[in-house]
């Protein structure tokens, strides 16, 4: 599934100008589960506080599975929501979301997370095929 964009956000495109908060507002409404696995982490971010929040349940089915795939991979739709939610975000796997303050004290955290060693560190058998 890609995005489901209204006969008025494809012409804002055609004419070269996009409003963000449209584009935002289309991924919400096409990608739900992604926008709200986000939203939750960020409000658990702003309620516990801390370097970052991250979801490590896997998603119900492929279809959720594919849109936090789209959304994250996609730099668009990413920066659009990092710049919506006012956070950095980051992924692992196929379902592990995290979302950052933007703070330069949890630069090093983000790092660890984003490295190589934090990739490997989260591989598991369960996870090979997701």
């Amino acid at each position: 599934m890609s995005l489901d964009v209204s006969p008025a956000l494809l012409e804002q495109a055609e004419r070269g100008e996009v409003d963000e908060a449209a584009f935002v507002d289309c991924v919400r409404n096409s990608l739900p589960y992604a926008w709200g696995m986000i939203s939750s982490l960020v409000a658990q971010l702003k309620v516990d506080g801390g370097e970052f929040a991250d979801n490590q349940t896997p998603p119900p089915d492929e279809q959720a599975r594919g849109q936090l795939l789209r959304a994250l991979a996609s730099d668009a739709i990413r920066g659009s929501l990092e710049r919506h939610f006012g956070v950095r975000l980051a992924f692992q796997n196929c379902h592990r979301v995290a979302v950052f303050p933007l703070d330069p004290v949890v630069d090093d955290r983000l790092a660890r997370f984003t490295s190589i060693r934090g990739q490997l560190l989260n591989q598991s058998p369960e996870l090979r095929d997701c």
